[in-house]
């Protein structure tokens, strides 16, 4: 089941990453190139940490042929700039989610303790997501005031919480996933934001 929301997960985000290269006027390779940097960036930073050997994209080229099959497929929304802005935000959201809870279960395979199994499944959410805007030269959602990483954690911790409370581990994670996306979703919707620090002054 893992592995098959991990290719859920990829292709959503590459379609993120392909919608953002074409706001961004790339070509046709730069396109490709996003795709891959979004859908396998955080995955691939978790698994050098990880020491997770090969990576898992080198392991099973499905995933490059998934990054492909879905950026070429992203380019059929091309014409439509409002749809494009709209699907860009549900991939994305959808993308968090699944990548969130499969990096959360990947670290708990490779014996990482929950506190840090929830720090290597916020990274596999959201390092593609930030490569992805660096690159398009935008501010990385992470460092915004927008209910991002904050919506992978909480589903992570949803997660454990089910898991803790004796629900079956599959229907944790399918919970955890729901969490991840609504929260991040209904943030979009209604414009939630966390508040933003402010510098203290010294008189």
């Amino acid at each position: 089941m893992i592995y098959w929301f991990d290719l859920m997960g990829v292709a959503v985000f590459a379609v993120s990453g392909a919608l953002a290269a074409m706001q961004g006027g790339l070509d046709l390779f730069g396109l490709l190139v996003l795709a891959a940097m979004t859908a396998v960036g955080g995955g691939t930073l978790r698994d050098v940490l990880l020491n997770r050997h090969p990576v898992f994209w080198m392991k099973d080229t499905t995933y490059l042929l998934v990054i492909i099959c879905s950026a070429l497929a992203a380019l059929m929304v091309g014409p439509f700039p409002g749809h494009a802005i709209a699907i860009l935000k549900i991939a994305d959201a959808l993308g968090l989610a699944l990548f969130a809870l499969c990096g959360t279960e990947i670290a708990e395979e490779h014996g990482v303790r929950p506190l840090a199994a929830l720090l290597m499944g916020t990274l596999t959410a959201c390092g593609g997501g930030v490569l992805r805007d660096v690159l398009s030269g935008q501010a990385p959602l992470l460092l915004r005031k927008d209910i991002y990483a904050t919506a992978a954690i909480g589903g992570i911790a949803l997660y454990f919480l089910l898991k803790a409370a004796g629900v079956p581990m599959r229907w944790a994670f399918v919970l955890g996933i729901v969490g991840v996306a609504t929260l991040r979703l209904l943030a979009l919707y209604f414009g939630w934001q966390l508040p933003a620090l402010q510098m203290l002054q010294l008189h």
